[in-house]
C-alpha cells in the first residue's frame, strides 16, 4: 500500500540544530579528507556534523578495479555511517551542499526530504572533485568519467556489453567498432584503466565467447601529453609504456581528442593531422574540475581560484578572512601540491588539530606541511610502478608494495579480507567475481540527466509565464540542457542510449522477427 508523505518545508532547521555549548563543526564531504578530518576529531570536545551527498566513503584509487570486475562496489564504498557509527560526537546527514554563507556560518543543503541548513562554528569543507572535461561537456555522454560509483558500475556494464554484443554481431566492421576500447588520459587512472581491460580481454575473457576472438580487441590509451605517468618520472613513465605495449595495450601521446560521439573519437595529432578512430566503448580519464563551491567561498571571500575551481587557501588551509572555514582535499590549491588521496588525509588532519588547539586557548600550529608518501600505479598483475622519494621502482616488487599500501588504507577488515580474496581470484587465477550488468547501470545517467534538464526547462518557463525572474539554477540547468539536446543531431533519447548498449530499433519485418540465432 502506497503511504503519502507530506512536502517538506522549503528550508528546515538541521536535525543536529539544538541548544549545546559544545563547538559546532561541520564537515562538507564523506571523502579522505573530509572522513579524517571528522576522526581526528572524535575526542575534541565539539559536536561533528558530516554533510555528504552519498551515504559511503569513496576509496577512489580502487574505482577502476570496480569498472572491470575485479571488486564489488561495496568493498571500495562502506557506509559512511558505519565508519562513524562509534563516533559519538559525530553525525552524518545526507544531503548535497548548495549554498555556504560564511557570514551567516551556515550551509544548505537538499535531499529528497526537502532543505537543510546547518549552522557551524568552524567549518571543513573537502567537496572534492568532478571530472572535467576541459570545455566539451557534451563528451560525457560517450565517455563517461570515472568520479564515483555510478560511473564505475555504468563503465563495467559498457565494457563487459561491448564484447557480449560484438558476440552478436555479422558485421566485421562493426563487430571492430564494439571490441576497440579507447581511453583518454594516460594519468594512474587511465593507465590502470587500459592495464586492466587488456587483462579482460587477454586472460579473463578469452574462453568465453564463441564467435568473436577476444584477444584481437584495441585497447587504446590516449593523451595530449608527450609521457604517460609524467608525474613518476621519465624512468618510470618510460618503464609503465613498455609494460602497456607488452600487454596489448595501443599507447598514442601528443593525441588530443577534439571530438566524440557514439560511433569513435576524432584526434588531432602533434603535426596537426587529423584522425578517426571508431570505437563503441570510451572511458575518460583525464583532468579534474573543482566543486562548484569552491567559486561560491572565493566570491564572498575574495579568494582567488585556480584554473580547476580550487581556492587558493592560506598556509593554514584556511579561507583568506575567515580561520573558522577550512579548504581541504581537491579544493585547495597550495604550493602546486597534487590532487592525491594523502594530502586529503593530511589535511584533513590537520584542520582538525587547528580546531582543537583553537578551543584549548593554544597559538596556532606551524603551517601546513605536506609529507609526501611516494606514488604508485599499477599496470598490470604482478607489475607496477612506485616511486618514493629517491627511490624509483618497476616490477613485481613494486606490485608487491602497491598491494599492501591499498589494502592498509582500505576501512575495516571485513573489506580487506574480501579484497585479499578477490584479488587472489583475479590475478593469480583468470576469474573476475564481479562480472553482472544491468541495463538500468548503462543508461541511468544520461536520462537523468535529461530529465533534470527538462525539469528545470518547464520550471524557467513556468516562472516566466507567471511574471517571475527564472531562478539562475533553473536559467543554468535549461541551457545545458538545450546545449545537450542540440548536440544529438536531432536524434531521440533512445537512439542517443545506442551507444550505451546499442539497441537497434526493433524490426518489424516478418523474415526479421523470424531470424535465426547466428551459428556458433
Amino acid at each position: 500500500m502506497a503511504v503519502e508523505t507530506p512536502a517538506p518545508s522549503p528550508a528546515t532547521p538541521s536535525p543536529v540544530d539544538r541548544e549545546s555549548s559544545r563547538h559546532r563543526v561541520v564537515v562538507i564531504g564523506s571523502g579522505f579528507g573530509g572522513l579524517w578530518a571528522t576522526q581526528a576529531l572524535a575526542k575534541a570536545p565539539v559536536e561533528v556534523t558530516m554533510i555528504s551527498g552519498t551515504s559511503h566513503h569513496l576509496f577512489q584509487p580502487l574505482l577502476y578495479q570496480v569498472a572491470t570486475g575485479v571488486l564489488s562496489e561495496g568493498e571500495v564504498a562502506p557506509a559512511t555511517r558505519e565508519v562513524l557509527k562509534r563516533q559519538k560526537n559525530a553525525t552524518v546527514l545526507l544531503g548535497r551542499v548548495t549554498d555556504i554563507d560564511i557570514n551567516a556560518k551556515r550551509v544548505t543543503s537538499v535531499s529528497p526530504m526537502g532543505t537543510t541548513v546547518t549552522p557551524y562554528d568552524s567549518l571543513i569543507v573537502a567537496a572534492g572533485a568532478g571530472q572535467s572535461y576541459f570545455g566539451n561537456d557534451q563528451f560525457s555522454e560517450w565517455a563517461p568519467g570515472m568520479k564515483s560509483i555510478d560511473d564505475a558500475l555504468e563503465l563495467r556494464g559498457r565494457i563487459f556489453g561491448s564484447f557480449e554484443l560484438a558476440e552478436l554481431s555479422e558485421d566485421p566492421e562493426e563487430r571492430d567498432e564494439w571490441l576497440t576500447f579507447v581511453v583518454v588520459g594516460a594519468g594512474p587512472t587511465g593507465v590502470e584503466m587500459a592495464g586492466q581491460i587488456s587483462e579482460l580481454a587477454h586472460r579473463t575473457l578469452r574462453r568465453d565467447f564463441r564467435r568473436i576472438d577476444t584477444t584481437k580487441a584495441k585497447i587504446i590509451l590516449l593523451d595530449a601529453a608527450p609521457a604517460v605517468l609524467p608525474t613518476f618520472g621519465d624512468k618510470l613513465s618510460s618503464a609503465a609504456k613498455r609494460q602497456l605495449e607488452n600487454i596489448g595495450v595501443d599507447v598514442e601521446l601528443n593525441a588530443k581528442v577534439v571530438g566524440v560521439d557514439n560511433y569513435g573519437v576524432d584526434i588531432i595529432d602533434a603535426d596537426g593531422n587529423q584522425r578517426r578512430i571508431r570505437s563503441r566503448c570510451k572511458v575518460w580519464a583525464a583532468g579534474v574540475s573543482a566543486s562548484p563551491l569552491g567559486k561560491q567561498l572565493a566570491e564572498q571571500s575574495g579568494a582567488e581560484i585556480d584554473r580547476a575551481g580550487r581556492v587558493m587557501v592560506n598556509p593554514d588551509l584556511t579561507l583568506p578572512g575567515h580561520s573558522e572555514v577550512f579548504v581541504i582535499g581537491d579544493l585547495m590549491a597550495l604550493d602546486k601540491l597534487p590532487g592525491v588521496a594523502q594530502v586529503a588525509m593530511q589535511g584533513g588532519k590537520y584542520a582538525a588539530r587547528q580546531i582543537e588547539r583553537r578551543l584549548r586557548g593554544e597559538p596556532p600550529d606551524e603551517p601546513f606541511k605536506y609529507f609526501d608518501k611516494g606514488s604508485m600505479a599499477t599496470i598490470s598483475r604482478f607489475h607496477a610502478v612506485a616511486s618514493i622519494g629517491k627511490i624509483n621502482l618497476a616490477g613485481f616488487v613494486a606490485w608487491l608494495m602497491w598491494l599492501a599500501v591499498h589494502v592498509m588504507y582500505l576501512i575495516g577488515f571485513k573489506n580487506r579480507l574480501t579484497t585479499m580474496l578477490h584479488w587472489a581470484v583475479s590475478f593469480i587465477f583468470r576469474g573476475r567475481s564481479q562480472r553482472t550488468t544491468t541495463r538500468q547501470q548503462i543508461v541511468a545517467r544520461t536520462l537523468m540527466a535529461r530529465l533534470e534538464a527538462e525539469q528545470a526547462q518547464k520550471q524557467a518557463q513556468q516562472e516566466e509565464e507567471v511574471g517571475t525572474e527564472p531562478s539562475p539554477a533553473a536559467v543554468g540547468s535549461a541551457a545545458a540542457g538545450e546545449a545537450k539536446s542540440q548536440s544529438k543531431s536531432g536524434t531521440d533519447s533512445v537512439d542517443q542510449l545506442t551507444a550505451a548498449y546499442g539497441e537497434k530499433e526493433a524490426e518489424t519485418d516478418e523474415t526479421a522477427r523470424l531470424k535465426e540465432a547466428p551459428d556458433s
